[in-house]
Formats: structure tokens, C-alpha cells, sequence
């Protein structure tokens, strides 16, 4: 893992345009992409929990990214009832590059092509720091969690599984 940014250019231009360009130096590249959760975490030597994904979901057609702490699962009955909508599905990836303008596995939480409705779970919460993907497979950069929601414009809520 090295510190060269390596960051997407419209997630680097994102940061300067929120005045966050100091978090460029911050960002982390590793050698291989980690496209899961469970890798990204491996990498940075964090817990599974502290991985912010970045996920985009189609509500009745309308793409909304939920953001979720990387130990757990988006209920998408719970998104569904959150919005009010009839049906959510997982966006197929041709819907996720068009709307966030980043491939499924680099999508950051701001910084997006589109203006979009962000839902942030509650869990991210528990963390003072959390990772989250800096527009590629092969880059993350730290934030403290109400920080990152409030850049991302995104409404807390609580949408993850329950466990039995």
C-alpha cells in the first residue's frame, strides 16, 4: 500500500471542489485491486466494519446510492420502505457507471457524475474513521464518518439486515 493518490480525476477534482484537496495526500493505493469489502479491509489492516461501501440501488428505476459499513448487508426491503417506493433493486453495473461515472468496486461516496439520493446507514456511526473507496478498485482515503455523510449529502437511516 503506498500514499501515491492514484485517485480517480473526478474523485481528486471532487475534493478540491468540497475544499477537502489536503485529503488527496491521504489517499491509499494498493498493488492489486480490492474489489470486496473483506480485501479492502485486509489491505489497510482495519476492521471489516470501518469499509464504507459505496452501493447503488434502483428505486423504482431511479438509482440511490446507500452507503453501508462493510460488515453488513443492505436490506432492500428496508431501503424500499425508506423511500417509499414499490420495488429496489441492485443497479446492474452500466446504470452504476452512468449515474456515479465509476466502475462497481471504486465507487466513492461523493463525487458523483449525477446528483443522486444518498441513504447512509447508522452503523457507519460506530467508527471514528472509515474507508471508503477513492473512485478506483485500487484506492481508499480515510474520513470520519458524520464528515463523509455530510459530503455526501446523504440522510442516516437504518437499513442494514437484522440478524435473527
Amino acid at each position: 500500500m503506498t500514499t501515491d493518490s492514484g485517485a480517480h480525476p473526478r474523485f481528486a477534482e471532487a475534493l478540491t471542489a468540497l475544499g477537502l484537496a489536503e485529503l488527496r495526500s491521504e489517499i491509499r493505493r494498493f498493488p492489486d485491486a480490492t474489489r470486496t469489502a473483506a480485501e479492502a479491509a485486509a489491505a489497510i489492516g482495519c476492521e471489516l466494519s470501518q469499509i464504507c461501501k459505496s452501493l447503488i440501488f434502483a428505486a423504482d428505476g431511479v438509482p440511490v446510492l446507500v452507503l453501508m459499513d462493510g460488515a453488513s448487508r443492505v436490506d432492500v426491503e428496508r431501503v424500499r420502505q425508506e423511500l417509499g417506493a414499490a420495488r429496489v433493486t441492485r443497479a446492474q453495473a452500466d446504470v452504476v457507471r452512468e449515474t456515479t461515472g465509476y466502475a462497481i468496486g471504486g465507487v466513492p461516496p461523493f463525487g458523483h457524475r449525477t446528483r443522486t439520493r444518498v441513504l447512509a446507514d447508522r452503523s457507519l456511526l460506530d467508527h471514528d474513521i472509515v474507508w471508503a473507496a477513492a473512485g478506483t478498485p485500487y484506492t481508499v482515503f480515510p474520513m470520519e464518518p458524520k464528515t463523509l455523510i455530510a459530503h455526501a449529502g446523504g440522510t442516516l437511516v437504518d437499513v442494514r439486515e437484522q440478524n435473527p
